[in-house]
């Protein structure tokens, strides 16, 4: 699970009451649209609700191998950020090699994600955190640039660390008051892909002229109302485009501390504490 609070979205119609969205393990029992998958294989999946608990349920085209080397607690941290960083970042956002992206909340279980994609992709990545070590570990990631928010004034950083010509995506889990400093930070045809309001949901008096001037695309998703089939699409993505880079150990997500599923509570007041570097796992069982 990461920090990054998404939107207030409603339980999809036939979810799991039970909360936890990935989960790792081994398949148990599978059903008539199991494709080839069997019991005995060991799986990741973004699930539509119910990872925790002992037995979840997840859609077959919902899940992925573990990648090579992986155990179920690291298998476990990946589909949540992996999905939600590739539709947003490589899918609305459309990073492309060569372009600069600004990433907010670098150190979250979305930013170490982000961070190490968009630079395995080859873009220029500058990144945002609230502390010297936060910042350092997006440098660790493969950050080219870190920003400490709470020192620094992040749009004059990428005005400086660009020379003046602007970054091309903005990744922003933040909201409210970093919206109209979203916009300043992009350059001609740049676009800002918000996937979360940690700051609120609603901004305050907005210039929109920047947006028609530089040509700008604001736009956003959640992950969770998404059809089966098009959560699918993305999980066919990530096994074509990523998992090969899991595979050869190019990137990995953090692994900050490891709970029991009894200590869940323990584990989501860290969570809330915003003391983590990278994801926080619940262990169901050895």
């Amino acid at each position: 699970m990461s920090r990054s609070a998404r939107a207030n979205i409603r339980r999809p119609p036939g979810a799991s009451q039970i909360i936890g969205l990935e989960v790792a393990g081994e398949v148990v029992a599978v059903g008539a649209e199991a494709g080839a998958w069997k019991p005995g294989d060991r799986v990741c999946a973004l699930t539509n609700g119910g990872a925790y608990a002992e037995y979840c349920a997840a859609p077959a085209s919902q899940c992925l191998p573990w990648p090579q080397g992986y155990d179920a607690i690291r298998a476990a941290a990946l589909c949540e950020t992996f999905f939600t960083v590739w539709a947003n970042l490589f899918g609305h956002g459309r990073l492309a090699a060569g372009e600069t992206v600004l990433i907010h909340g670098g150190s979250s279980g979305i930013g170490v994600t982000a961070i190490q994609l968009a630079k395995a992709m080859g873009a220029r990545v500058f990144a945002t955190a609230g502390s010297a070590e936060k910042c350092q570990a997006c440098l660790d990631l493969g950050a080219d640039a870190a920003i400490n928010y709470r020192e620094q004034d992040f749009v004059e950083e990428v005005k400086r660390l660009t020379d003046g010509k602007l970054v091309d995506v903005v990744l922003d889990m933040v909201g409210g008051d970093y919206f109209q400093r979203n916009l300043r930070c992009l350059a001609m045809d740049g676009r800002l892909v918000i996937i979360a309001f940690l700051g609120g949901a609603e901004a305050a008096k907005v210039d929109l002229r920047p947006i028609m001037v530089r040509r700008l695309t604001v736009t956003g998703s959640t992950m969770r109302p998404r059809t089966t089939a098009q959560k699918a699409a993305i999980a066919e993505a990530l096994r074509a485009k990523v998992w090969p880079l899991l595979d050869a150990g190019r990137c990995a997500p953090p692994i900050f501390k490891v709970f029991p599923l009894a200590e869940a509570a323990a584990a989501h007041a860290l969570m809330e504490s915003s003391q983590h570097i990278g994801k926080i796992v619940l262990k169901v069982a050895e």
